[in-house]
C-alpha cells in the first residue's frame, strides 16, 4: 500500500481478523497504554433529535503507536452506520476507514470482558443477561471468554428476540440457556449480571442482586437513559467506569448518585487503572460494578490492531486518498452575494 492510499476495511474483514478473546487482549493492551500516558481519550459528544435519534463522536490519540482517530455514527430507528477513521498521528495522513458496527460490538463486549476479568469472582459460572438486542450476544461471549460460564439466564421484554438470543447462545457459544420470566428471576443468585438495554429509568434494583455479584451496566450511554438503581450503587465495594470524565458527563445513574461532590466521585476508578493494577476482586466485597459508556481508546485499541492485521494479510480495499492538498476556493461574488 503506497503513501497515497488508505485502506477501507469492511465488516466482513473485521470479523475475520479478530475474535472476542483477541479483542479483550487488544483492549487490555490499549488500557495499559492509557495508564502509562501513551494514549488519551477525546471525551464523547452527542446530539439528539426526533424520537430518540442521536449523533455520536468519540476519538483517541495513541501517541506512542503513532495513530489518532475518531468513530462517529448516527443512531436512529432505521439503524446506524458507524465508521472508525484512523490517521497517522505524525503526518495527519488517512490510514484507514473501518466499517465499525461489528468492531463496536466487540469493543463494548471486550470492555465488559476486561472488567469481569478483574471484578467478578474467579469461579463464577453463571451469567444473567438483561436485554436481548444487538449487543447482547457479544456481551455473553466476552464474559464467557474470561470466566467458566456454563449457564446463561436471558431476559428481554420482547419474547421473540429473547428466544432468538437464547438460541444463538446455545448454538454459537454452546452454553446452557434458561429464558427468565423477569429481570428479578434472571438476576437472582447470578454471580455476574450484565444489563444492556435502552431503558429510560432504572430497571435493576439492589434487592434483585445477590451478595458477591458483579454487574456490568452497558446500555445507558446518554443522560436520557438509565438502567441501574441507586440501591445497587449503595452496595458497591468497587465502581469502575471506562472513562470517569465521560461518566460525569453522560451517566445519569452516577450523576444522580454522586452529584457534584468530587469526594464522592473519587470512589469511581477508571478501567485503565483497574487493568494496570491487576488486582483481583476485593475479598468479601458485596457488589462490584462496571459502568460502560464507550471510549475512543477502546475503539482504537481494536481498530489499530485490525488495521495492522489487514495490512499483513492483504485484507481490505485500497482506496486513493480523496484530497492530496487543500483545493482553492472559487472567488466569491464580487458584489458580495
Amino acid at each position: 500500500m503506497s503513501a497515497q492510499d488508505f485502506l477501507w476495511i469492511p465488516e466482513s474483514d473485521v470479523v475475520s481478523l479478530m475474535d472476542m478473546g483477541e479483542a479483550i487482549e487488544a483492549l487490555e493492551m490499549g488500557l495499559l497504554a492509557e495508564a502509562r500516558g501513551a494514549a488519551g481519550n477525546m471525551v464523547k459528544t452527542h446530539a439528539g433529535w426526533g424520537q430518540g435519534s442521536t449523533l455520536h463522536a468519540i476519538g483517541a490519540v495513541f501517541s506512542e503507536a503513532g495513530f489518532a482517530g475518531t468513530k462517529t455514527w448516527a443512531h436512529t430507528a432505521g439503524g446506524a452506520t458507524p465508521l472508525l477513521i484512523l490517521f497517522d498521528a505524525a503526518s495527519g495522513a488517512l490510514k484507514a476507514v473501518i466499517e465499525a458496527f461489528a468492531l463496536g460490538q466487540m469493543r463494548t463486549g471486550a470492555a465488559s470482558g476486561v472488567a469481569t476479568r478483574w471484578l467478578a469472582r474467579e469461579e463464577a459460572s453463571e451469567l444473567a443477561i438483561i436485554g436481548a438486542g444487538k449487543q447482547a450476544l457479544a456481551q455473553v461471549a466476552a464474559v464467557a471468554a474470561v470466566r467458566p460460564i456454563r449457564r446463561v439466564r436471558v431476559f428481554g421484554r420482547n419474547a421473540q428476540r429473547r428466544g432468538q438470543l437464547a438460541e444463538r447462545v446455545r448454538r454459537e457459544l454452546e452454553l446452557e440457556v434458561v429464558e427468565a420470566a423477569s429481570i428479578a428471576d434472571a438476576a437472582r443468585e447470578a454471580p455476574i449480571v450484565t444489563v444492556v438495554t435502552r431503558a429510560t429509568e432504572p430497571i435493576l434494583a439492589g434487592e434483585m442482586v445477590s451478595r458477591g455479584a458483579h454487574v456490568n451496566a452497558v446500555g445507558a450511554i446518554v443522560p436520557e437513559r438509565a438502567e441501574i438503581a441507586a440501591s445497587v450503587l449503595e452496595r458497591c465495594a468497587s465502581i469502575v467506569a471506562d472513562s470517569v470524565p465521560q461518566a460525569q458527563k453522560l451517566s445519569r445513574e452516577l450523576r444522580d448518585y454522586f452529584g457534584a461532590d468530587t469526594g464522592k466521585w473519587s470512589r469511581v476508578r477508571s478501567l485503565a487503572d483497574l487493568a494496570a493494577a491487576r488486582v483481583p476482586r476485593p475479598g468479601g466485597a458485596d457488589l462490584t460494578l462496571f459502568k460502560s459508556l464507550g471510549t475512543g481508546i477502546s475503539d482504537l485499541s481494536l481498530g489499530i490492531e485490525i488495521y495492522r492485521r489487514a495490512v499483513q494479510r492483504g485484507a481490505g480495499t485500497e482506496r486513493p486518498q480523496p484530497v492530496k492538498a487543500a483545493p482553492r476556493l472559487r472567488a466569491l461574488n464580487a458584489q458580495g452575494g
